[in-house]
């Protein structure tokens, strides 16, 4: 019977623990990002038909690398970013995922919606 009354403090102090733990943080940097989309700036901005391969590559690598929620945010918040200096062509931002046969839940836009449920859809409609 001690024992009883020994585990409920314990779980309220392990239930307190995880409560109060922090979210996941993201292991992508913008750096890794910026690196992954450098070879589509020019693409993006001046470009027209099909991205070069090496902005696909980038891209794909990406979107490996985006795999939990935190790490899409992160990308999402740079990109973001990114795009409000470089001014992207929309519509070669919007197709650039399709056009690298990727998929991508980010879209290349500085009016981008970087909120955890708008990516947390994407994922699943992905």
């Amino acid at each position: 019977m001690k024992y009883s009354s020994v585990s409920v403090p314990a779980m309220a102090a392990l239930m307190l623990l995880l409560a109060l733990a922090p979210a996941a943080e993201a292991a992508i940097t913008c750096s890794d990002v910026i690196k992954d989309l450098r070879p589509c700036l020019n693409y993006l901005v001046n470009g027209t038909g099909k991205p070069p391969a090496a902005c696909c590559a980038g891209a794909t690598n990406l979107a490996s690398a985006t795999s939990t929620s935190a790490d899409k945010k992160a990308a999402c918040d740079c990109i973001k970013n990114a795009a409000k200096k470089i001014n992207p062509n929309p519509q070669l931002a919007k197709d650039l995922p399709g056009n690298c046969k990727i998929s991508l839940p980010i879209t290349v836009s500085p009016n981008v919606d970087c909120s955890n449920d708008w990516l947390k859809l994407k994922e699943e409609h992905a």
